[in-house]
């Protein structure tokens, strides 16, 4: 997301022993899962208003979403719905309900993340994302994989960070580079974006497709892939896939401008749609695509102005290279295996705090004390 809140107090003590570099591995093996009837069960609802964004939407909780039906599993097709309120008039002052989730699970460096759409949100005010980030941004980053505001025919991909990482080199198939300066400082925190020159990888001419993300300390990247032209690793639901066989990303920030390590941490996956906002309700940006004015006329408008505004999402599955799956309670889940969460509802407003650790690849002693609690392995 391109403005986000401030820092979320923890107390965190990281000890990490090792005599190993990290290994750079391409091979990555089915670690969890989030798909069918089962696929809200280990996300937290936000249960807030947008004080992140300055968003004119209320980010629901599990219930509400649930009888409102802004997220649901649709049982003809299986895939998990995750919209705006289409059918409320909101009266003036009020914000429209929709939803954020954040994963209960953590990933660590040597992750692959793939998600399976079949419909974007778009819309004038609409302001839709799928991204990660660790629990005390700006430390830990931010990687945005999926992002774009109103009528935009072309998604944005950027990572945010705390000074220093910066994209240099990269190897990827876009061409447009919008900024290389990740840190949260530069720009009123714009990132270091790259965006996709296809205009079906966003909004109205979005006809589906798959993402993925690799998160790795060679450096970070994104694909995408319509979805005549899904790799059939990921087609074939194979458990496991080798990003060395998915061609050059859109995306890459190597460590060669951005020690990965060092700027990130384990990642929470997040799904949201809010509307207008820092980014979408900027009038600059909001004129390039709508008219009017974005609150008056869209948000407290008529309410078919967000037939659009949903996700359908067929999966999401995450990859590991080792055990960087950390789950709420601190403890690494093994590849193959699938952890649980809780009952994907929040009761308030904060993030889903997982264990801030870095997951190394080799054997380690390793010893983190996080709020409290101490986690040995």
């Amino acid at each position: 997301m391109l403005v986000k809140s401030t820092t979320i107090p923890t107390s965190l003590f990281l000890l990490a022993v090792t005599s190993f570099a990290p290994v750079r591995a391409t091979q990555y093996n089915l670690a969890k899962e989030y798909s069918g009837s089962t696929f809200f069960n280990d996300w937290t609802f936000y249960n807030n208003y947008d004080n992140l964004t300055n968003g004119d939407a209320i980010f629901v909780s599990a219930q509400t979403a649930t009888s409102a039906k802004l997220a649901y599993v649709d049982s003809s097709t299986s895939h998990a719905i995750i919209k705006v309120d289409n059918t409320t008039t909101v009266a003036y002052n009020d914000k429209r309900n929709t939803v954020r989730i954040t994963s209960n699970d953590s990933f660590a460096v040597g992750s692959v993340w793939v998600t399976d759409l079949y419909h974007v949100p778009y819309g004038c005010s609409v302001w839709p994302a799928w991204w990660s980030q660790a629990p005390n941004w700006p430390t830990g980053g931010e990687i945005d994989t999926f992002e774009g505001v109103n009528m935009q025919s072309l998604n944005q991909m950027s990572l945010h960070t705390e000074p220093g990482c910066k994209q240099q080199s990269p190897t990827q198939s876009s061409t447009l580079v919008n900024s290389t300066d990740c840190s949260f400082q530069t720009n009123s925190n714009q990132g270091c974006i790259v965006t996709d020159p296809s205009t079906a990888s966003f909004g109205q001419g979005f006809q589906g497709g798959a993402y993925v993300t690799e998160y790795a300390s060679s450096g970070i990247s994104i694909w995408f892939f319509p979805r005549s032209s899904i790799p059939s690793a990921l087609s074939s639901n194979s458990s496991t896939i080798d990003t060395s066989t998915f061609g050059t990303p859109v995306a890459n920030w190597p460590n060669t401008g951005c020690n990965i390590e060092q700027y990130f941490q384990p990642q929470q996956l997040i799904f949201d749609i809010t509307l207008c906002g820092d980014f979408a309700g900027n009038s600059a940006i909001f004129n390039e695509t709508c008219s009017g004015v974005c609150y008056n006329d869209y948000v407290i408008g008529s309410p078919s102005n967000y037939d659009n505004a949903y996700f359908e999402v067929g999966y999401v599955r995450v990859f590991s290279s080792g055990n960087t799956v950390i789950t709420p309670s601190g403890t690494l889940s093994t590849p193959g295996s699938s952890s649980t969460g809780g009952s994907g509802s929040g009761s308030n407003g904060a993030r889903c705090l997982g264990a801030e650790i870095m997951a190394i690849p080799t054997v380690v002693g390793l010893v983190a004390l996080f709020s409290g609690y101490i986690f040995l392995f």
